[in-house]
C-alpha cells in the first residue's frame, strides 16, 4: 500500500464525506487536528491523496471503510445450511442469502449444518483472510442446549481445559445461562477463541453433554441481537468500525 502522498487518487477529506464520516468542511478540520490516520500515520496536510481500495484510514484511531465497492453483512444462518457457496452433496448453502445482494459475497469463516447462529458474509478478502485465520483468534460466543444437569464442577473443567484427540482446549468462560432450565437439559453459555472444527460440540461432549442444539451469538465485536433465523442486515457503522480495527491490529498478514 502506498503510504506517502500521490499526485493520483482522491482527496482524503472527499474519501471521508463520501464515507459518511463528516461533511468536507468538518473533514478537512478532523485532518488539520492530526485525528486521521493513512496506513497508521497521522495526516495533517489538506491535500493528501489517498486510494481507497487499498488504503487504510482511520479516525480518532478507528478503522473507517472508504472504498464504497465493500460490503458486509450479518446472517443468522439457519440449521441445515452449510457454509458453502455450493456443496457437492447438493444440501442447501449459503446461495440462498447471498443471491439477495448485487455484490459477490462469501462467508468468513464456517459454521456447521446443524449450527446456526451469527455468520459474516463480505466481499472484503482481506479482512475475511484475517478475521478466518487460524492464529487470529477472534473471540466466539455459542449458547448451547445440552443434555444433562450442568454442575459448576462442569463450568470449571472446561475453563481448566480438557484434552480431545487433537490436542487441548480451554474456554475462556462458561456459565450456565439463568432461565434457560428445560427438563433434563442446560442451557450454556461457553466463550471460546478456538476456530477448530466441532469444538463445542466436541469439548461438551467429552464431558459428558452432548449438544442438542447450538447458536452462535457473538463474532468478536458483532452480535447477533435480536436478527431472526434466516435474516440479514449490514453492518452499523459502529460494528463496522470495530471490527475492522480489530483485523487491521491483527498480526496475522493480509491476504494478497
Amino acid at each position: 500500500m502506498p503510504d506517502d502522498a500521490s499526485a493520483d487518487g482522491v482527496r482524503l477529506q472527499k474519501v471521508l464525506a463520501a464515507a459518511g464520516v463528516a461533511s468536507r468542511r468538518v473533514a478537512e478540520d478532523l485532518i488539520a487536528r492530526g485525528r486521521v490516520a493513512v496506513n497508521g500515520k497521522v495526516v495533517t496536510e489538506l491535500g493528501r491523496r489517498v486510494h481507497p481500495s487499498t488504503d487504510h484510514v482511520a479516525v480518532d484511531g478507528v478503522a473507517v471503510q472508504v472504498d464504497p465497492t465493500r460490503r458486509y453483512v450479518l446472517l443468522n444462518k439457519p440449521t441445515g445450511v452449510v457454509s458453502s457457496l455450493k456443496d457437492e452433496q447438493g444440501r442447501p448453502d449459503l446461495t440462498r442469502f447471498t443471491s439477495r445482494f448485487q455484490e459477490r459475497l462469501f462467508n468468513v469463516g464456517r459454521l456447521d449444518a446443524d449450527t446456526s447462529g451469527l455468520l459474516l458474509l463480505t466481499n472484503d478478502g482481506e479482512l475475511a483472510h484475517v478475521l478466518a485465520h487460524p492464529s487470529f483468534g477472534v473471540s466466539k460466543t455459542y449458547v448451547a442446549l445440552v443434555n444433562g444437569n450442568v454442575t459448576p464442577r462442569t463450568l470449571a473443567r472446561l475453563i481448566e481445559g480438557i484434552e480431545l484427540e487433537d490436542g487441548p482446549i480451554a474456554a475462556d468462560r462458561a456459565r450456565i445461562v439463568p432461565g434457560g432450565e428445560r427438563p433434563g437439559a442446560t442451557l450454556v453459555e461457553v466463550v471460546l477463541h478456538s476456530g477448530r472444527n466441532r469444538i463445542v460440540r466436541r469439548m461438551l461432549d467429552e464431558v459428558g453433554h452432548p449438544v442438542q442444539e447450538l447458536v452462535r451469538r457473538r463474532f468478536g465485536p458483532l452480535n447477533l441481537g435480536d436478527l431472526k433465523v434466516g435474516a440479514t442486515r449490514d453492518l452499523t457503522d459502529a460494528e463496522l468500525g470495530a471490527v475492522l480495527t480489530l483485523a487491521r491490529r491483527s498480526p496475522v498478514q493480509p491476504s494478497r
